[in-house]
């Protein structure tokens, strides 16, 4: 065989390993929704997750001193910085 025959008889069979694999993949995915849809069916129906209150990010309750400010009380306060 020259190498061009080589290959072509290479990536059909790559070609083929590629197909079995992406079925095998889909009847995967088939057979784990006919699964969970059966299990759906047996089981009573859910009541709707209740949903949380978003609480939206408020003013802090005081502001924070400026660091000049703080670090002139931190010296008068007998802090060595």
């Amino acid at each position: 065989m020259d190498r061009a025959a080589r290959a072509a008889e290479d990536a059909k069979s790559v070609k083929a390993e590629r197909e079995a694999a992406a079925k095998a993949v889909l009847d995967n995915m088939a057979r784990l929704k006919a699964l969970r849809l059966a299990r759906e069916a047996t089981e009573p129906p859910r009541a709707p997750a209740a949903k949380k209150a978003r609480t939206k990010p408020g003013k802090p309750a005081e502001k924070a001193p400026a660091l000049s400010d703080w670090l002139a009380s931190q010296q008068n306060g007998g802090r060595r910085i």
